[in-house]
This record gives structure tokens, C-alpha cells and sequence, in this order.
């Protein structure tokens, strides 16, 4: 049985409260890394190569006897083409659309893999090691009074994070946006931003409020998933909790 605080949005501690059970669940990084690499892979979108790719030209080989390669070229002209082994064939083993992405994993599992990583927000030394950034007499998972999901001023999410003492995290990942390495900069996804502080209210409003903050992710308690809990299939992500939202927390999916 574990006791938190309930915090208000201006910082101070309002009433101390009993966590659920479910975050007396044992860590189990296991089970959320499989139910993670599931889920990532269920949201991947199939792709391949044209069946006829490279195969589109007029070749003929010329066939033993002459001493010479009897690779396919074109037929008009003497460069080679279609064969795999040669400058501007087709590929050997291209990607092909039809093949099945999907993961399955066992409903106890990934009711384990969801409630382990609940469990995990409410321990400081995972969450200090995904490199959150809080003030250390703080309580996780941070549980606030229902007011702070009616803050729809980024200004006023800012200053209540700050009282709270949790808006370093937020500067973190402002400071640690980067350009991404490789061919997804020509992409459309150039940058990569470091995932922030989770905010869980069953009240609209603080969406609006935080979607400008980096890394500030904001979702109803029962449509929480092991990615909003897990980024990267790391557990311990910080979390902010309205008090309404917190029980909603403890049923699975």
C-alpha cells in the first residue's frame, strides 16, 4: 500500500491518497519490450517492390559457345540488364507487399506488459534512468487535483509544471530536439524530439494547453497503451495524473 500526494496546480500538496493495486505490480521489462515490438509492428504499413521492376526491357542473351558472358542485354544495344548481378537489373530478393507484419501476444501478456508498465511511472529510479528530469521530494506518479485539466493557456500548463517542479523535463526535450541520422531526414521526419512528461485527464482542455510544449503527450485514462507508457519499450515514463483519472488507471484493456 503505497501513499502519494495530491498536488494542486499551484504546486502545493493538497491531501495524501492510496495507489490503486495495480501499481504494485511487478516490473516485468520483458513482457513490455514484447507487447512494445507487437504493437510497433501491427502499426507498420506494408511495402514493396513493383513485381516488374527492372524487367521492362527488350533483352536476349547470346547464348554459349562464343566466349563470352551470356548475360541478358538489350537488344538494342550491348549493355547488359535484367539479371540481378548486373548494373541496372533487377534486385535479387526485393520486399514484397504481400508479406504479414502482424504479432500476436497473449491477452494475459499484454495485460501484464500494460499494468508492469503503470507500475514502472511510480518508480523513481526508472524514471531517472529514461533521463526525466523532477524535483526529487516530489511524489510519482504526480497525481493533481482535476483543475489542472481545465488549464488551456500554455503559459498557465508552464507555471504549474514549474511549481510542481517538473518543467526541466520539458526543457530537456526542447534542448535535445536533433536532426535524425540517415534517409528519414528527406522524408518528412527530420527532426527527432525526446519524449517529456505523459499527461493522463479525462478534460479536453489541457490539450490544448500543452500541445505546444516538446515531448508533452496528453490521453484519457482508458485509452492508455503501452506506448504512451513505454516509448522505445523503455518503462518509467514521468507521469502526470488528474485525481478523477487515477482509478480509471487500474482496469485493463
Amino acid at each position: 500500500m503505497t501513499k502519494v500526494n495530491v498536488y494542486g496546480v499551484n504546486g502545493s500538496e493538497k491531501e495524501q491518497i492510496v495507489l490503486p493495486k495495480v501499481f504494485e505490480t511487478t516490473f516485468r521489462p520483458d513482457i513490455i519490450r514484447k507487447s512494445f515490438n507487437a504493437l510497433r509492428s501491427n502499426k507498420r504499413q506494408p511495402y514493396g517492390a513493383d513485381p516488374f521492376a527492372g524487367t521492362r526491357h527488350a533483352t536476349a542473351s547470346v547464348g554459349k559457345g562464343r566466349g563470352m558472358s551470356r548475360v541478358p542485354r538489350l537488344t538494342q544495344g550491348r549493355t547488359a540488364a535484367l539479371a540481378p548481378c548486373v548494373v541496372g537489373g533487377r534486385r535479387a530478393h526485393p520486399p514484397k507487399a504481400e508479406r504479414n507484419w502482424t504479432e500476436k501476444v497473449n491477452k494475459k501478456e499484454r495485460m501484464l506488459a500494460r499494468r508492469s508498465a503503470i507500475a514502472a511511472t511510480a518508480d523513481k529510479t526508472l524514471v531517472a534512468q529514461r533521463g526525466h528530469q523532477f524535483k526529487d521530494s516530489i511524489t510519482l506518479p504526480i497525481i493533481v487535483e482535476d483543475d489542472f485539466g481545465n488549464l488551456s493557456k500554455t503559459k498557465d500548463v508552464i507555471e504549474s509544471m514549474e511549481k510542481l517542479g517538473i518543467y526541466e523535463d520539458v526543457l530537456r526535450a526542447k534542448n535535445g530536439k536533433h536532426i535524425r541520422a540517415g534517409r528519414g531526414k528527406s522524408r518528412g521526419r527530420k527532426y527527432k524530439t525526446p519524449t517529456s512528461i505523459l499527461i493522463v485527464s479525462q478534460k479536453e482542455l489541457i490539450k490544448k494547453g500543452s500541445k505546444n510544449l516538446p515531448g508533452v503527450q496528453v490521453v484519457r485514462p482508458e485509452q492508455i497503451n503501452i506506448e504512451h507508457l513505454a516509448p522505445g519499450g523503455e518503462s518509467g515514463r514521468l507521469l502526470i495524473i488528474t485525481k478523477s483519472s487515477l482509478p480509471v488507471m487500474g482496469g485493463d484493456e
